[in-house]
């Protein structure tokens, strides 16, 4: 265990990673599912994700395009019950990046993530690759829609104009959006500093957005093994809140 300034007891990992960001200015973090679950929010992948929980059909079959538009009243059952958690809070790791970013530390965050924590916390720069639940659409004339509308609606939502609404969430089949992916890749590419936590980089093209780093420090901070392990400076096998709630921001 080591001292940091303020008497904080930290590990050697940690003591390693604030020395990083305490040296840089040009920091980038990409997050994954495992940022949130410290909220209470689950993931897809683990024992207890929603993978290996049984429904009618696969989660990952739900929550594709072709059944969107095949079964979209199945959609919305599982959409409401299961990926609208906006009773969530900010853990510790989304409060700490948001400082980081406030005192010119962070520069860009980069999330597969749609619960809009990052946002809630306090971070600006946010670049959701995978959407939002808090953004919605008409398919049919554009509309834009809140969080409320779909949620409170009963069945499939529809638009005044007889559209159905759409979450602005990325469903399987689907592409990214463009402007969101180069705009992440520059600022990866950019970066002193590339902070990957909470996500095992399993999911593309989302994942390939690190290959775009040449920086100084690649830092990896994950329960479990994650692709980009090997090509690491700093692995951290730590829960993600507990990791930042250790870290001083400071200018």
């Amino acid at each position: 265990m080591y001292n940091l300034k303020g008497g904080v007891v930290v590990t050697k990992e940690v003591a390693e990673l604030q020395k990083i960001i305490d040296n840089h200015d040009n920091i980038v973090f990409f997050g994954g599912a495992g940022v949130s679950t410290e909220s209470g929010i689950p993931d897809f992948r683990s024992k207890d994700g929603l993978y290996n929980q049984k429904y009618k059909y696969p989660p990952e079959t739900i929550l594709s395009n072709m059944f969107f538009y095949r079964r979209p009243e199945e959609f919305f059952r599982f959409y409401r019950d299961k990926m609208i958690c906006d009773t969530a809070k900010p853990n510790a790791a989304h409060l700490k990046l948001a400082e980081l970013e406030h005192v010119g530390k962070v520069k860009a965050i980069v999330t597969q993530n749609i619960d809009g924590l990052h946002q809630m916390a306090g971070s600006e720069n946010v670049l959701e690759l995978h959407g939002s639940i808090y953004r919605n659409h008409c398919k049919k004339c554009g509309r834009e829609y809140g969080l409320d509308t779909v949620k409170n609606s009963e069945g499939v939502p529809k638009c005044e104009c007889g559209g159905i609404i759409k979450p602005d969430v990325v469903l399987y089949g689907e592409n990214l959006n463009d402007d969101v992916m180069n705009r992440a890749a520059k600022a990866i590419n950019e970066a002193q500093v590339l902070i990957v936590g909470g996500t095992s980089l399993s999911v593309w093209p989302a994942a390939s957005l690190i290959d775009y780093f040449r920086g100084n420090h690649l830092i990896v901070i994950n329960k479990t093994p994650a692709e980009r392990d090997s090509f690491a400076d700093l692995i951290i096998r730590e829960p993600i809140g507990g990791v930042f709630s250790q870290i001083v921001a400071k200018k």
